[in-house]
């Protein structure tokens, strides 16, 4: 009889089974197969919490299958995900099919590939079961919170509402920087902005005010700008010092969960949920030609900067054959993992590093080629020698006679850089969330002490403070990074979820929170402080790894958050008896046409509808209707916004069914110079109108933010 491998998925199942052979049969679970039931709460929080678990529905047939095939062989390993979650699965399946937790039939795979798969079938262990608790912990934790919070901010609020352990933290924190950017007031201030000639350059270079003979100078108004510009009528300008440096930039370590999910988003606008869609079929396995199915990279799921030595040898014997040995380090460079980091897998890297982006470009889509080149790249460009740059400040002082005589200037800085030997940057450069605030650098003409410089232009600028910006999904995920606020598997889900149930809307790659998202934070920081406590959700974190390490009962750890936590739950059902938190967004401008009421906005099991405010007196309905500024290129109705059957946005004509006009496209304010019709926007950056009579399209201009961050 073979040996039974079950692994999560029929893609990582497909891998595996190539490297085992004919002796194994791998088969796939299709992910959870045991959890708490949706239905209703199944934590007997009576009896320490103990769960009611039940097959998941629609899997009952491939549990009774999957037990019929272990009863028939002589071995079943569980090779789910190396992490806590996976952990789980295996517990779950064993306890299904019978097995006994005291027996190695745990499997796991850093690396789908011949090497590690060999060697962890070889080395089964015994199913971890303080990473169980520590899984089931987090369960019960997001269900006894989720499932006694969410009817009372129902209730509150607006029918089908949900608040959660971890998305309520996540919308506090865009709620408070929207609050931030609120309260924020301006701050003048000027610069003093020139453009100079050195004696042995054509070519004019930047400088900027520093100050004058008593020091460094903020310019904060126009006065203090002009009196400055005065000095400097008729003035002669020398170089005063210049200072020449060698400074070395050292690359950026390998990709964590975090810091991947962050620079897909920067450098190839990836949302988190599908950077990890991406990268779980990169690590599952991928028909590669010359190669087979193969997984491309390591374990995506992970906190840690620690790379084997295996890898980085194959890392270096790549770099020193492909760029040379000058393009390594004269010594390896290790990076140092974040204080809290859990550090159960490596860092997320390739698994075989002469397959390169291009090599396998023919056998990825689009979304894997971009993503396997990022982190390849990244994790190459970690082991590479430094960049060493030549650098140069020059000081340069301007006076007028009267000024010179009495031994008074005012003083300009000029700083650039020129590349001495490229390094890493040759293959890979960092991204920022802030690039277009960075000091603008460039090459310098070659100055000396001592030299005259003309000045071409110089004039004053009147600037603001700008208040903090808004999160984008990168800053979120660093910030839930660097707070310790939830764990590497769970950034995408948080997001996605803040985003899904309307708490939190993105405005081009800015999170901003709805009024509902604030209306909840409110809520939740006046009644349930510690739910929404950034500082006490991520100590829950820090208990969930106690107990993962073994150091903590997992029972006891949630009587500790339940017992307080009932209590405050019942004293705010007590103290908010009878209220009902009123919301302007719900609030609508269309008349009741029984009563004379304006209608609100309510919420049903089939979604959002209008219904008359005078219920139970009145109880008129009607469809909620989305209108656009748009017109209907076929008759001239609104064009109204729509979903279909699968929750897709489409748009269609407000006269329907008298004019079966829709389109994907999305509408816009603009009107077509050809025709006049209302144009349409559509994927590729184009604007389209529909009239097909005219069928004029252009390109839409994408809108420029100046350094102030206003429209250009």
């Amino acid at each position: 009889m073979s040996k039974l491998v079950i692994v999560e998925s029929p893609s990582k199942a497909k891998s595996i089974q190539k490297y085992l052979g004919k002796d194994y049969t791998v088969v796939s679970s299709k992910g959870h197969v045991r959890d708490l039931p949706a239905a209703r709460l199944c934590v007997d929080v009576e009896h320490d919490f103990a769960p009611k678990y039940a097959v998941i529905k629609g899997k009952e047939k491939l549990v009774k299958e999957l037990k019929a095939m272990a009863d028939e062989s002589d071995a079943v390993f569980l090779a789910a995900d190396p992490d806590r979650e996976g952990e789980a699965i295996s517990w779950h399946l064993a306890t299904l099919l019978g097995l006994s937790t005291e027996d190695r039939n745990r499997v796991k795979f850093n690396e789908i590939n011949k090497n590690c798969v060999t060697a962890g079938i070889n080395n089964p262990e015994k199913i971890d079961l303080d990473l169980v608790n520590a899984q089931q912990a987090r369960r019960i934790l997001d269900r006894l919170v989720g499932y006694t919070l969410s009817p009372f901010v129902s209730q509150k609020i607006r029918r089908g509402l949900s608040a959660g352990r971890v998305q309520s933290v996540a919308v506090r924190l865009v709620v408070d920087r929207e609050n931030e950017i609120r309260d924020f007031v301006p701050e003048e201030y000027w610069t003093l902005d020139a453009k100079m000639l050195a004696p042995s350059s054509r070519k004019a270079f930047k400088a900027q005010f520093t100050g004058d003979e008593t020091g460094k100078v903020k310019i904060t108004n126009k006065e203090q700008a002009d009196f400055y510009l005065s000095r400097l009528e008729g003035a002669t300008f020398t170089a005063s010092s210049v200072k020449k440096g060698v400074r070395n930039r050292q690359p950026a370590p390998p990709f964590t969960t975090s810091t991947m999910q962050q620079e897909a988003s920067r450098k190839l606008n990836f949302q988190a949920r599908r950077t990890m869609k991406v990268a779980q079929e990169l690590y599952e396995g991928v028909e590669v030609e010359g190669y087979g199915s193969i997984g491309l990279i390591t374990y995506m799921r992970t906190d840690s900067l620690r790379i084997s030595e295996e890898a980085r040898a194959a890392g270096n014997k790549y770099i020193k054959e492909t760029f040379g040995e000058k393009y390594l380090p004269a010594k390896p460079r290790y990076f140092k993992s974040r204080s809290n980091a859990q550090d159960g897998h490596e860092a997320i890297r390739p698994t075989t590093m002469d397959l390169t982006p291009e090599k396998a470009k023919s056998s990825l889509t689009a979304e894997q080629y971009k993503l396997y080149s990022l982190i390849w790249k990244r994790f190459m460009a970690s082991l590479m020698a430094a960049c060493v740059q030549d650098t140069v400040k020059a000081e340069i002082r301007g006076a007028n006679a009267s000024d010179a005589e009495n031994g008074k200037y005012v003083s300009f800085s000029a700083s650039g850089y020129s590349v001495k030997f490229d390094g890493y940057t040759c293959l890979y450069e960092f991204g920022t969330d802030d690039e277009s605030d960075e000091e603008e650098e460039g090459k310098l003409p070659e100055i000396h002490e001592g030299d005259a410089i003309k000045i071409k232009e110089i004039g004053g600028n009147q600037h603001f403070t700008q208040p903090p910006a808004r999160y984008t999904e990168a800053s979120l995920i660093k910030m839930l990074e660097e707070t310790g606020v939830g764990r590497p598997s769970t950034y995408a889900t948080i997001i996605s979820t803040i985003t899904a149930r309307e708490y939190v809307v993105r405005e081009q790659k800015l999170l901003k929170p709805t009024e509902l998202g604030e209306a909840i934070t409110k809520l939740l920081k006046e009644k349930f402080p510690k739910i929404v406590n950034v500082k006490f959700t991520a100590g829950l974190e820090s208990e969930l790894d106690l107990v993962e390490s073994g150091d903590t009962d997992y029972i006891k750890m949630l009587h500790t958050f339940y017992d307080e936590y009932s209590e405050t739950l019942s004293k705010a059902k007590d103290d908010m008896k009878g209220v009902k938190v009123e919301l302007q967004e719900d609030k609508t401008d269309v008349v009741c046409e029984k009563c004379g009421r304006n209608m609100v906005i309510k919420v049903g099991r089939f979604g959002k509808f209008l219904a008359c405010p005078g219920y139970p007196e009145c109880k008129n309905t009607k469809p909620l209707v989305r209108e656009t500024t748009a017109q209907c290129p076929l008759c001239g109705g609104k064009v109204i916004q729509k979903k279909s059957k699968k929750g897709h946005t489409f748009f269609g004509c407000g006269n329907f069914p008298e004019c079966n006009f829709m389109t994907w496209d999305k509408p816009t304010d603009e009107k077509c110079p050809k025709c006049g019709k209302s144009l349409f926007k559509r994927k590729g950056g184009l604007e389209v109108c529909l009239n097909e009579a005219c069928g004029f399209e252009r390109k839409a201009e994408r809108k420029r933010k100046n350094k102030d961050g206003e429209n250009a």
